[in-house]
């Protein structure tokens, strides 16, 4: 188990004499049900998307193994690097820019972690074990058939979505097509595929059956962001102490001034962290709103306005709000606008071919019989069209001519090629002994890749 410790007296129980356990109530509510509806929208895209083709390409493919990228059918290799980089900054900057306004939403609701964890994992563990309370006094319990009945079940589930989840995991990896293989070939043809498809299992089974929400409080750097990215402007999900101090029960005659919060704890009980959202603005929290649900249900029945917990600027709270426009959120808006700019201009005006163009080793020309000059050239061509494609090799300048060494004429789907050809020109036509010359190559009638390179020859050799 894990030394990390979650300060939670409430729900905690002693599972390990270094880690506090968290039992979370099972939250329900009108934010719940909303976040069910993202989240399960969420799992259907993540399940359905590396399976998805377009144009005969994976709708979402990182091979890094090949290093391959499929995006929306877009195929993208190694020489499309300053692309991808492009459009991982786009995405840091949303998030960020995300975080700026609304702070950790997007752990609560849109994580894959928690999406998983609260919504599929914990859920099965409501259903086998029962609601929080039942849960802790069956672990501190005796062990008894019963107990270890359901705890078998409970992680042979587990175990089963995990070896699904690392499936799905592997398809984004290595595409759909490897993995139906991988899985319809006999086992001794893909061994290496087998290997990764246990190991990720465990790691899955291991991070949704034990390591839970260390992943959100510990060993994920973007929890540990908040504290620069947050500010006052920021609306996070809060506790009004205006309104709810001082707590307590609620009495129905008293001459002194109470607080709206009865001291209910449910939303500590309902926290997938375990933390007291009342103590303030905490790294741990996830922002998944569960406890706003349970105060507002409290709230409901004695009577008071809803929202005692919400989403607030910590400024607002606080009384130190005085801006009225984030000058933060508009920086990074025009960050973002900017490499989304670049990013649009680089991906319309990618080539369909990506072309090196090489002076053959140890050469400069040639002179021939026949009057003429000659260099010796040799280009590699990778195609990135995602199809076979015909093509042809032609020079700008109308006095050299190509000679090819090795006629090619097709690329293959995502193959390549190397050529090997001669750029010729007449003794008369030279007028300088280096010159730069433009090379363009041609799918039928459309330019696809245009290449710079220079040629030697002395003039006066009439």
């Amino acid at each position: 188990m894990s030394t990390v410790v979650v300060n939670n007296a409430n729900n905690g129980g002693s599972k390990s004499k270094k880690r506090q356990w968290i039992y979370a109530k099972k939250p329900q509510g009108a934010l719940y049900r909303k976040r069910q509806w993202v989240g399960y929208t969420l799992l259907l895209f993540l399940f359905v998307a590396p399976f998805i083709k377009v144009n005969g390409e994976p709708f979402l493919m990182f091979n890094i193994i090949e290093r391959k990228f499929s995006i929306l059918g877009n195929l993208f290799y190694p020489q499309d690097l300053y692309i991808f980089v492009f459009g991982m900054l786009i995405i840091m900057v949303c998030v960020v820019l995300f975080t700026v306004v609304f702070g950790r939403v997007w752990c609560g609701w849109t994580c894959p972690q928690t999406i998983f964890l609260e919504l599929i994992f914990r859920r099965i563990e409501y259903w086998i074990e029962g609601d929080w309370q039942q849960q802790k006094k069956c672990d501190e319990g005796p062990d008894t058939d019963q107990k270890q009945m359901k705890k078998l079940l409970k992680h042979g589930i587990f175990l089963i979505i995990s070896f699904f989840i690392s499936n799905i995991f592997l398809a984004y990896i290595i595409g759909s097509d490897a993995l139906i293989k991988i899985i319809s070939d006999p086992l001794d043809q893909h061994i290496a595929g087998l290997i990764s498809i246990i190991v990720f299992t465990l790691v899955f089974y291991a991070v949704f059956a034990y390591i839970r929400e260390i992943v959100c409080i510990a060993i994920c750097p973007y929890g540990r962001l908040q504290g620069v990215l947050l500010d006052d402007q920021s609306i996070t999900v809060a506790y009004d102490h205006r309104r709810g101090e001082p707590r307590g029960k609620q009495q129905k005659s008293t001459s002194t001034s109470q607080g709206d919060c009865v001291d209910c704890k449910l939303c500590v009980h309902v926290c997938p962290t375990g933390i007291d959202i009342r103590k303030g603005l905490q790294l741990e929290c996830v922002s998944c709103t569960a406890c706003i649900d349970a105060c507002d249900a409290v709230m409901e029945k004695i009577g008071k306005p809803k929202k005692l917990i919400g989403f607030y600027p910590m400024g607002e709270i606080e009384g130190t709000l005085k801006k009225k426009s984030n000058i933060r959120a508009v920086a990074y808006s025009i960050v973002l606008v900017a490499l989304m700019s670049v990013f649009g201009f680089l991906l319309f005006n990618r080539s369909l071919v990506d072309g090196r163009l090489l002076r053959a080793k140890g050469s400069t020309y040639q002179l021939r019989d026949d009057k003429t000059i000659s260099n010796l050239y040799a280009l590699e061509l990778i195609n990135k069209s995602g199809k076979e494609m015909p093509f042809r090799l032609v020079c700008e300048d109308p006095k050299l001519k190509i000679q090819l060494v090795n006629p090619i004429q097709k690329l293959g789907k995502d193959g390549h090629a190397t050529l090997s050809f001669f750029l010729i020109i007449a003794n008369k036509d030279v007028e300088t002994y280096k010159s730069n010359i433009k090379l363009s190559i041609y799918s039928g009638d459309k330019k696809v890749e245009s290449l710079k390179t220079t040629f030697i020859a002395p003039p006066g050799m009439n």
